[in-house]
């Protein structure tokens, strides 16, 4: 543990179905989270191999402020992507974070392909890899209550990732769900387990650990905990949640609706936070270790009998999926959201990417580039039926159609046609059209997130609304943003961990003689993070945005051309010196 002077690893290599736990004093200076899985994949991973090679790492880490304070509950998983080739983060809340502390584990390394399918149980004292050929085939929920009656022992101390058929098929975009409502959602982490035969990991948090660091540290939990359930600073999130920004986004031209024909959605009133808090919302949820309750249950309540007989499940929703789900296919009523997330659930595929991939094949069905005989269903915006059966084919690679839109959008339009109106920015584009800056923020994005460098905020927000500007604004947010994922906080705290507070909280748990100046290492982690991307292949001179998004009105109007390559051309150039230097 890093309190304790090193970072304790188990690396495991499933084809041996062996482990060796290892402690690392010289990792420190990497933080966690994004950081030390960086440097992990610096010494484990292989560069110029595919990312399905059977000894390219998964690789899980946390921060040295898990489990200590409240919202230091997330966990990163650095790894190759299938989708584009380059390492690339995806981050995950649940239990995981947690019971990786309670396991003594602050890192994760997977490397190997198992002999057959199998799933890997990993605690402070115990590792084994289990057959898994009766769970193989099987979706999300079932693979997790089956592994839950198996391994009844953990029970109350565990965390389960699995995946769905998606996972199994390798789809490039395919995810990893986490304790049934959180994931590693992007970029095909998933197809990655898949490929290694791996369809599940539970993590036993199988001990403790103490918290004797003074009374400094118990008079700043205290107040830390006061400011985030007595003030406003939260509010938001366990109210509406995320979904409380469609109305906004919809009033503003910035909600993507039919495939980003347009910025607003006729009857987005019926996919708003409003209407599934007051409809559709069962309770609200957290992740272990936050007081908040961010996490939003839907219910979802299908009659199957004549005698008013109903089965019931409970699906989660935030604003990316109901985005995906909804607004991007012309999808205007929350009960049949909820009803393709429980599909795409279970199927395990990123939602945010399906939700695109699908508004783009009923696009080009709609122009003649493809035809009913290669979608299979008539897909058609607004029709959420058909949208169900589109789901499993892609999940299922029933065709050549679908085996292509599984590769991802870009590769689906350049084989087929339809580049133009192909929504992908790095990878297939978050909720928000905002502007230009959110535009080239994620395409050139560390991982392709519109959390990485809040691009989005930029276009809702900036006075003077320039390209030097928008860079500047962006480099601060990635470098205050990497500090909070290497701790590994969750990002709807970012108001309340300031760099100042985060001084405070690692002083207050005696870590501040480790590393003295977190703004300077938080230069340095971003900087390293940037050269291990720059050995997988990326070039950020490559970035190209589509025709679609200057052709759009957003919050800034129609995107100019002239201030996108501007901007593309200055983030470039300064990505480029961080791989110089």
């Amino acid at each position: 543990m890093f309190t304790h002077g090193y970072v304790r690893i188990l690396e495991v290599n499933l084809e041996e179905g062996k482990g060796r736990v290892l402690r690392r004093e010289d990792l420190l200076s990497y933080l966690g989270g994004s950081g030390l899985a960086a440097a992990l994949f610096e010494e484990y991973g292989l560069p110029q191999e595919s990312p399905f090679h059977p000894d390219q790492p998964l690789i899980f880490t946390i921060g040295p402020l898990n489990g200590l304070y409240p919202l230091m509950n997330k966990a990163v998983l650095g790894f190759k992507t299938p989708y584009n080739g380059y390492y690339v983060e995806t981050h995950a809340g649940g239990r995981l974070g947690m019971m990786m502390r309670f396991a003594d584990l602050d890192a994760l390394v997977i490397r190997g392909k198992a002999s057959r399918p199998s799933y890997l149980v990993a605690g402070s004292r115990e590792m084994s890899l289990e057959d898994a050929r009766h769970l193989w085939g099987l979706d999300t929920s079932l693979t997790a209550r089956m592994i839950r009656q198996k391994e009844d022992r953990h029970k109350g101390k565990r965390s389960i990732l699995r995946i769905g058929p998606s996972g199994e098929n390798m789809v490039k975009f395919a995810g990893i769900n986490v304790d049934t409502f959180r994931h590693f959602g992007r970029l095909g982490a998933g197809a990655v387990m898949g490929s290694k035969q791996l369809k599940a990991i539970m993590i036993t948090g199988d001990t403790s650990f103490d918290l004797e660091f003074g009374p400094s540290y118990q008079k700043f939990y205290r107040k830390l905990y006061k400011e985030l359930v007595g003030s406003d600073i939260m509010a938001k999130y366990h109210g509406l949640g995320t979904t409380g920004n469609v109305l906004p986004l919809q009033n503003n031209n910035s909600l993507p609706s039919k495939n980003l024909q347009s910025t607003s959605l006729s009857g987005a009133e019926g996919i708003s936070g409003e209407y599934f808090a007051d409809n559709l919302l069962l309770r609200q949820v957290a992740c272990a270790g936050c007081p908040i309750g961010c996490i939003h249950i839907g219910l979802l309540r299908e009659k199957f009998g004549e005698e008013h007989e109903y089965y019931y499940r409970q699906v989660s929703y935030d604003h990316e999926p109901v985005y995906a789900m909804g607004s991007m296919l012309g999808i205007s009523q929350a009960k049949e959201v909820i009803i393709l997330l429980d599909q795409v659930e279970k199927y395990g595929i990123d939602v945010i990417s399906t939700g695109v991939a699908l508004a783009w094949a009923t696009e080009a069905l709609e122009k003649g580039l493809v035809s009913q005989e290669e979608t299979l269903v008539p897909y058609k915006f607004g029709s959420y039926k058909e949208y169900l059966e589109g789901v499993r084919h892609l999940s299922q690679r029933t065709n050549d159609f679908y085996r292509l839109l599984g590769e991802g959008v870009s590769e689906a339009a350049s084989h087929y046609g339809g580049e133009d109106f192909a929504c992908v920015l790095g990878q297939e584009m978050a909720g928000y059209a905002t502007g230009p800056v959110f535009f080239v923020s994620q395409a050139m994005g560390f991982r392709h997130s519109h959390l990485d460098t809040a691009g989005y905020q930029f276009d809702q927000k900036a006075e003077e609304y320039t390209p030097e500007k928008a860079l500047e604004y962006m480099e601060e947010e990635e470098r205050y943003r990497v500090l909070l994922t290497s701790m590994v906080s969750c990002l709807f705290a970012r108001n309340l961990y300031t760099p100042e507070v985060l001084e405070e909280a690692w002083q207050a748990v005696g870590l501040d003689a480790q590393v003295e100046n977190l703004d300077k290492k938080a230069e340095e982690i971003r900087r390293h993070r940037w050269k291990v991307k720059f050995s997988t292949g990326y070039r950020p001179e490559d970035t190209e945005i589509p025709r679609r998004f200057t052709q759009v009105k957003t919050l800034r109007g129609y995107p100019s051309q002239e201030f996108i390559n501007r901007l593309i051309h200055l983030y470039t150039r300064s990505l480029n010196d961080l791989k110089e230097s």
